[in-house]
């Protein structure tokens, strides 16, 4: 089955989200996104994750659970192709950012924004989430690991109240879920083999400030 993005990656070595850069103002819901300055290579960190492409059935989940709507700032932390800011941008009409480390998943990225054509309300940067100040965002979306989602929860936390954030198949320790979706996927949807035999997503929800999650006894 066709991928809905050109560009979009397989089973390669790419990042959900670890690089360097400053973040520009969202304000205004007309301009365009600030131009993006990728780190010097000498400078870039090693992906902490593979590159596996959400499929766009879990796309559409996450964003309708996120209750996107007009006004809403989305960040993307670990675009990878861009299919997450691309769809947030064409269906909803919002700003987003999507941040990589890979330089080969930001290429892409930034080439199916063009070809979408909502380099207006999209920008594509390298970055490294975890120096990022997030607070711009009304929404954030996520698919890293477990140990990343709560490496990541000192920044969430800061979000602005209301804020939401959706996880694709990895929760978030300590913080409990408002709202837990399982997602069916038709095999191969994505562009990767891999969706022939997990064909079974789980979407997680938080809205902050997120109730704590009490350990198991």
């Amino acid at each position: 089955m066709k991928t809905p993005f050109p560009h979009a990656g397989r089973w390669i070595l790419g990042a959900a989200g670890l690089g360097l850069a400053a973040l520009s103002s969202l304000s205004g819901a007309e301009s365009a996104p600030a131009a993006p300055v990728s780190p010097p290579a000498a400078k870039r960190k090693a992906p902490d994750v593979i590159y596996v492409p959400t499929p766009q059935a879990v796309v559409d989940k996450m964003l309708e659970m996120a209750e996107v709507k007009a006004g809403d700032v989305v960040y993307d932390l670990g675009c990878g192709d861009g299919r997450i800011v691309v769809t947030a941008a064409k269906k909803y009409g919002v700003k987003a950012v999507g941040y990589d480390i890979d330089p080969q998943r930001v290429k892409e990225a930034r080439e199916n924004v063009k070809a979408a054509g909502v380099e207006h309300l999209v920008r594509i940067e390298e970055a490294d989430v975890f120096t990022l100040d997030l607070r711009e965002a009304s929404v954030v979306t996520l698919y890293l690991l477990p140990a990343l989602n709560v490496r990541l929860m000192p920044q969430l936390a800061k979000l602005k109240p209301g804020s939401r954030i959706v996880s694709h198949n990895f929760d978030m320790r300590g913080a409990k879920p408002v709202e837990v979706k399982q997602v069916s996927v038709s095999p191969g949807e994505g562009g990767d083999a891999l969706y022939d035999e997990d064909a079974d997503h789980t979407v997680y929800k938080w809205i902050v400030p997120w109730e704590p999650e009490l350990p198991a006894r």
